[in-house]
């Protein structure tokens, strides 16, 4: 979903990409950066859709400042994100006026608002020879259910191997979507102008917890997410068969990285996190999507916003740790500042007591 605050922010946008084509020449490299330095992003780190519209900038090279919406602390259900996004849902992407909830809309956004000379394309030009390819892998690739696959898979591990996901996840997930569905309750009656966007929310839940949590619906979608991996495997032999010299290295629609690339960069590293990988590819099977992961893990924007998301310690417990400690600073401060006086009397004591036995010594 996309919405715009002024009905001319798009026409106003579009003057100034043609100022900065006519004018490139003259234009200061800082003014460029200026213009994209308006950009803001709305994220959560362990997100799917948030992963794809992140690796998107990343590989175009955009400037962006990004807020990480902590979901286990619930902020995505907080009245300002909720005005933000209706829906409540991450990522959201901010250029001036224009707000866009949507991640394939935001995709399309970037790319059709940043596209000067010397920016990454990831789409090829509507009419070339590989549009028709990007996009037909990337609806492929995008219609996949990865909320059902990564919820199944937490709540069901037994269809995986290998996990990246802690074992009490599974009881933590079932808690907090019953937590939420309370909490969206009472923020509807707290809040009256976002009622019907909270019941809407939580309606939808409660619909994914059934669904996720049946057995035998995750089955069905990891067997037809086969068809999917024996469709990327094909394509990618094709790739190999176009450049078989040494060292000339394609991916997925052709020589170059595209918007295709980013969703199964992202698709398959959740699957790996899921533990998944052992199924679609490894150990002889499906090699051609092997060695492109192995591949794509080493490209600098892929390590920039997924290297270090598989250590779900690092990128999920400690920043809500560090919120929750700024949250609670008072009490936190007068609990530590409590404990430092008792620790510091006991010490006290303890050299006290070390004193007079030495001195009956």
């Amino acid at each position: 979903m996309a919405s715009e605050n002024t009905s001319e922010a798009p026409e106003e946008t579009a003057a100034l990409l043609d100022t900065t084509t006519e004018q490139h020449g003259d234009q200061s490299h800082s003014d460029l950066a200026q213009k994209e330095s308006k950009l803001k992003i709305y994220h959560w780190t362990q997100s799917f859709n948030s992963q794809k519209v992140r690796l998107a900038i990343a590989e175009k090279g955009l400037h962006c400042e990004e807020y990480d919406v902590s979901l286990p602390l619930s902020e995505h259900n907080e009245p300002w994100f909720m005005h933000l996004s209706p829906t409540g849902e991450v990522p959201v992407l901010v250029h001036n006026d224009t707000v866009i909830c949507d991640p394939t809309q935001i995709m399309e956004y970037m790319e059709h608002n940043f596209n000067e000379e010397g920016t990454v394309r990831l789409i090829p030009e509507e009419g070339s020879t590989y549009y028709h390819r990007v996009q037909h892998y990337r609806e492929l690739l995008d219609s996949l259910q990865m909320d059902a696959y990564t919820h199944g898979c937490i709540l069901h591990p037994e269809f995986t191997v290998d996990s990246h996901i802690p074992a009490y996840a599974a009881s933590c997930i079932r808690a907090q979507i019953g937590n939420t569905q309370t909490e969206l309750k009472k923020l509807a009656e707290e809040n009256p102008e976002l009622k019907d966007a909270y019941i809407a929310k939580q309606r939808r839940i409660k619909s994914k917890l059934y669904n996720h949590d049946n057995m035998k619906y995750l089955k069905k979608l990891l067997d037809e997410l086969e068809n999917v991996m024996d469709q990327v495997e094909t394509e990618l032999q094709r790739r190999a068969e176009e450049t078989p010299e040494e060292g000339c290295q394609s991916w997925l629609c052709g020589d170059f990285f595209s918007m295709a690339d980013v969703s199964l960069a992202v698709t398959l590293h959740r699957l790996k996190f899921l533990g998944l990988s052992q199924r679609y590819w490894g150990n002889g099977n499906r090699i051609n999507i092997e060695t492109y992961y192995g591949r794509v893990v080493q490209r600098p924007a892929f390590k920039k916003v997924l290297g270090h998301v598989n250590n779900i310690l690092i990128s999920a417990v400690l920043p809500v740790a560090f919120r929750v400690a700024r949250k609670n600073a008072p009490v936190i401060l007068g609990t530590t500042l409590l404990i430092g006086i008792l620790g510091g009397a006991t010490y006290l004591a303890f050299l006290y007591m070390k004193k007079r036995v030495t001195l009956f010594c």
